[in-house]
């Protein structure tokens, strides 16, 4: 069984002008495309099969990420149905010369595991181990509600 630290992933993102709104910071749909396909990562890395995204839920936008800046996101997986993987993601715009955070975002992703015949596939019960995991796991489910 899976753990949750070994669905934990992290990538950067330089946010350059192609990404921007007319305000010259990241476009909200560029950052959602970015975290999900960050979470789809972390949900196929713990069901070990295709993930597709089937729902996104409480997605905030607490400040904006200016052009020239990095859009760091993370994600891992908190809890699991039958064929669904509830994912944790968070977003931090840093600053690429000092490495400064802060935060920006916070969502949670629902994935679907789908088999080869593109049906939805059972997953494996995750695992939480250390009070680390226990402590994110929380979080996540606190930020649900």
């Amino acid at each position: 069984m899976p753990t949750l630290s070994e669905t934990r992933i992290q990538n950067r993102y330089r946010v350059q002008p192609n990404d921007a709104n007319n305000y010259e910071t990241l476009h909200g749909g560029e950052l959602m495309k970015w975290m999900d396909e960050l979470g789809a990562m972390s949900a196929m890395r713990f069901a070990g099969e295709t993930c597709v995204t089937a729902g996104v839920d409480d997605f905030s936008f607490h400040r904006p990420v200016p052009v020239g800046e990095v859009a760091l996101i993370e994600a891992y997986v908190y809890d699991a149905g039958r064929t669904s993987v509830k994912v944790r993601l968070r977003a931090w715009r840093e600053n690429p010369r000092t490495g400064d955070t802060e935060r920006t975002t916070g969502s949670s992703f629902t994935f679907v595991a789908l088999g080869e015949e593109g049906k939805p596939v059972p997953v494996p019960e995750l695992t939480v181990e250390t009070d680390e995991e226990r402590e994110l796991r929380e979080a996540a489910r606190e930020a649900e509600n």
